[in-house]
């Protein structure tokens, strides 16, 4: 497997991509080898794997992440449509945004101390992610979508987004208790 990976602007978060062979028969990829991603500077033990069908375009997922001793490193891939991805670094609030379809052999690798969260821009996309700590419900927290102190600008109107009453009532990033990560 030959991967290669693409930082962002700030430290932690990365894009990775990944070779797809293609023939008569239809496709083939390798999309994690532990031994490649630890190479790569990307050591954890995932332990999880979910995924997640999302009905609706403007649907928004998150932003979510769990606290020590629960912690998580995500590998965020994409099975079927395409959504608008966003990472939060916990420490200061900066977050980088970006686009990741099914077809782009791309995935997004989410470390710990860092939210995440996505909306959907095609019905019924369908998202996979490993995690290297299983859901522990006690340790379970994120961040209001809509924070203005992070100055997200999703890519659809207020009108077509779609949350759950969960997502709908996070606290601020500002609320956050401080230290966490």
């Amino acid at each position: 497997m030959k991967i290669s990976m693409t930082p962002f602007d700030i430290d932690g978060p990365l894009l990775v991509s990944y070779p797809r062979f293609e023939d008569a028969r239809g496709m083939f990829a390798e999309v994690f080898n532990a031994a490649d991603f630890k190479a790569a500077g990307i050591d954890c033990d995932f332990v999880q794997d979910n995924i997640s069908m999302t009905l609706r375009r403007g649907t928004i997922r998150g932003l979510h992440f769990q606290i020590p001793p629960f912690a998580q490193d995500k590998l965020v891939r994409i099975h079927r449509g395409r959504i608008f991805d966003v990472v939060v670094d916990l420490r200061t609030g900066r977050n980088v945004c970006c686009e990741i379809a099914a077809e782009d052999d791309r995935m997004l690798f989410v470390p710990k101390g860092f939210a995440h969260g996505f909306c959907a821009l095609e019905d019924n996309t369908e998202v996979f992610y490993k995690v290297s700590a299983p859901y522990n419900k006690e340790h379970d927290a994120g961040i209001l979508w809509n924070d203005p102190d992070l100055a997200i600008e999703w890519p659809v109107g207020v009108r077509d987004i779609l949350l759950s009453d969960k997502d709908r009532n996070l606290p601020r990033f500002k609320d956050l208790p401080q230290g966490l990560f």
